[in-house]
């Protein structure tokens, strides 16, 4: 598990993110290598974050503003730490998260931050390659196949108090934080390309994710196996639709409730043999699920979480 966060609280740190951006080609899988006149180098496709960017957001249109292409986001690669000089003072601390991401479309033209772009093999892009940290980044590319399916798996965003609403609960909305949250998503979790969208029977829960499915044009499935009192007597059943759901063509998302995602990730990661330790699940909070499709059906090989999308 990598948890995305802010890192070195109290200290100067440059926050940066980019990815291995691959396709398919004639010979296998191709990533992209971009070189920089500025600097005279070759390297994996990356900037710094704007003011209020997540590292996803910052991914994915650095790679549109480098190469010309859009990309879909899935899993989360490595984080690189390094010294960059400081404005007038001493070093600071750079710090770049890489994400995998995958041709969607377009085409490069030579720019201003970068005259050429080749496609390689992961052996030969190590080769071009300028720094050693972007030969790590290849590494976690290369640990798992591309032929990997992403669930988006969200708790539902702030809905108030459960004590304080006096109708029926599976009618609570959001609250004016939840809808911060609600906004934030909608606008981060597009990058990783959901095509099929589903949710627990609750308000609070559709209108998650509501804006996500109009921009879609596709309708919210509903889920009652990914409400907590179902979930509660049928817990291997989830476990099964949510592998029915990573079997699907796509990427998928879904929202479920607190009492849920907690159990279902690590039910999940145990039979997939990964150790994630306590698997946390605050509201508005996004876990990145990448399954592998095998004879036995989809198995999770890497999970990411990210805590909070309000930046």
């Amino acid at each position: 598990m990598s948890e995305l966060e802010d890192v070195d609280a109290g200290s100067p740190v440059v926050r940066a993110a980019g990815a291995v951006l691959w396709r398919h080609g004639e010979s296998g899988v191709e990533v992209a290598v971009v070189h920089r006149p500025r600097y005279d180098d070759w390297s994996l496709p990356k900037g710094k974050l704007d003011p209020g960017e997540l590292a996803a957001h910052a991914a994915a249109r650095e790679v549109a503003e480098e190469t010309g292409f859009t990309a879909v986001l899935s899993r989360f690669l490595t984080r690189a730490r390094y010294s960059v000089p400081g404005p007038g003072g001493p070093p600071v601390a750079k710090v770049v998260d890489y994400f995998a991401a995958s041709v969607r479309g377009g085409r490069f033209e030579p720019n201003g931050e970068v005259d050429e772009l080749r496609w390689l093999s992961a052996e030969a892009a190590r080769e071009r390659l300028t720094y050693r940290f972007d030969a790590v980044v290849l590494d976690a590319f290369e640990r798992l196949p591309t032929d990997v399916t992403t669930v988006l798996l969200v708790r539902h965003a702030n809905a108030g108090s459960r004590s304080e609403w006096t109708g029926d609960d599976v009618l609570r909305p959001l609250d004016d934080s939840g809808i911060a949250q609600r906004d934030a998503l909608h606008s981060l979790l597009p990058v990783f390309g959901p095509r099929r969208i589903y949710s627990a029977p609750r308000l609070r829960c559709t209108e998650t994710v509501a804006p996500i499915a109009a921009d879609l044009g596709v309708e919210v499935g509903g889920e009652p196996l990914f409400s907590e009192e179902v979930y509660r007597d049928r817990p291997t059943e989830a476990v099964r639709r949510l592998r029915e759901i990573a079997d699907g063509a796509g990427p998928a998302l879904v929202c479920s409730q607190g009492g849920v995602i907690p159990d279902l990730v690590t039910r999940l990661a145990a039979d997939g043999g990964l150790d994630l330790g306590e698997v946390a699940s605050r509201k508005g909070s996004v876990w990145t699920l990448t399954f592998r499709r095998e004879a036995g059906g989809p198995r999770l090989v890497a999970a990411d979480y990210l805590a909070d999308p309000v930046a």
